[in-house]
């Protein structure tokens, strides 16, 4: 590096001499005349033009450079192909501007990050509002049934959530689950929840319904991308209750007569897994009586864990003690039956009080409880669905 100087030191002083010692000569020898101011006029401007040269090419041009592309950079014109210099003999300058090329590189990544940051924020507000006013949670007034439901995504848009359709005489009641969270399983719900929707005009068979809405989206997604489904049919008319399943969690039934929860398997294949599930869904009839209630929920209950990350050391909500939380549940006043308000509201707290608090919801979380409303049914004698913030810790469904 001093080598540079050295060398650049060297050649000024040297065109400097070179004029010096022509004027000393011509003025100690008497030379002078007109040909000797021009001679000595030309020296100099020749001096003059190669210390320019030399000061252009080894500060001015790279240090200009330099300011023309941080102006650049400050006005947002700046590419990533105008990020470049040319090296120059000047090893110091050379330092320099490399430094500038990486300092400038950063910041500009930075600032596109940052405005592709808030682009995909917005984007996915918008998806998010857009997947709440498909799916509007307005709970159908079911004149024999009470339910009680509500849905919290993990993240901003949710993979698992719930519907109520009403179709001739039968509702039809259904929780599904996208594997994962975030912006595909959003998608896919959507997608499903509308083909759901369409097929319902069709036919009443939940089976069928499942079957058709697979051939759909089997072929147009990912074989990892897979949405799991618990569903009921319950016929006004008859007032029968049928389940239909698509891999899903266990339907949980709480016979009043037993004052005990069981729980049904809900088998076969979740949409997405075959090509061709007309023949393995199934519609089954399940026992439900005066005062009985069905719980559907997804495994963001079940799996809930009680410490704020995973290390290890985590325990699970598991099946046993939502079936303890729901056979816990207190009994509406001075009745000997509980209600869907009562189980949700029991679940809701025994769930918040497990995850305790600077709790990590890991997964869309999803709760459906209906009732078969008992004669002497009044609403307004029932619990309330507000949830007081001393019977919770950090999690609830508004936090």
């Amino acid at each position: 590096m001093k080598r540079f100087f050295h060398i650049f030191h060297i050649t000024v002083f040297l065109i400097l001499s070179v004029g010096t010692i022509v004027i000393v000569y011509s003025t100690g020898s008497g030379n002078i005349s007109l040909a000797w101011f021009m001679s000595v006029g030309l020296i100099i401007l020749i001096e003059f033009l190669a210390i320019f040269y030399l000061v252009q090419k080894f500060y001015a041009k790279p240090i200009k450079n330099l300011e023309y592309t941080i102006k650049k950079f400050l006005v947002g014109s700046l590419k990533q192909k105008d990020i470049s210099f040319h090296k120059t003999l000047n090893p110091h300058l050379n330092y320099i501007l490399l430094f500038f090329t990486k300092t400038l590189t950063t910041l500009k990544n930075i600032k596109w990050e940052f405005i592709h940051g808030k682009e995909i924020k917005w984007e996915v507000e918008l998806a998010r509002e857009i997947q709440e006013k498909l799916l509007s949670k307005k709970i159908e007034n079911i004149p024999s049934l009470s339910i009680v439901a509500r849905s919290k995504p993990a993240k901003e848009i949710g993979g698992d959530s719930f519907d109520i359709i009403p179709q001739w005489n039968d509702y039809f009641i259904y929780v599904w689950d996208a594997t994962g969270h975030g912006v595909w399983a959003g998608f896919i719900m959507m997608m499903v929840n509308a083909l759901v929707h369409g097929y319902s005009k069709v036919t009443r068979k939940w089976n069928q319904i499942l079957a058709h809405t697979n051939d759909i989206i089997k072929p147009r997604v990912k074989a990892n991308l897979l949405m799991s489904m618990l569903l009921l049919r319950w016929n006004e008319t008859d007032k029968r209750l049928y389940m239909t399943w698509a891999g899903h969690e266990y339907l949980m039934i709480y016979k009043y007569s037993k004052q005990k929860c069981f729980k049904i398997k809900s088998w076969w294949v979740a949409l997405g897994m075959a090509k061709n599930i007309h023949k393995l869904l199934k519609e089954r009839e399940v026992a439900f009586e005066k005062n009985d209630i069905a719980i559907l929920y997804s495994d963001g209950i079940t799996e809930a864990i009680n410490l704020p990350e995973k290390n290890g050391d985590e325990e699970m909500f598991w099946e046993d003690r939502l079936i303890q939380a729901i056979e816990e549940s207190p009994n509406v006043e001075s009745k000997d039956y509980k209600s869907a308000k009562s189980v949700f509201k029991n679940i809701t707290i025994e769930l918040s009080k497990f995850m305790w608090y600077k709790y990590d919801q890991l997964d869309d979380i999803t709760l459906v409880v209906a009732q078969y409303k008992p004669n002497d049914y009044d609403i307004t004698k029932d619990f309330s669905e507000h949830i007081s913030d001393e019977l919770v810790t950090e999690w609830n469904w508004d936090s």
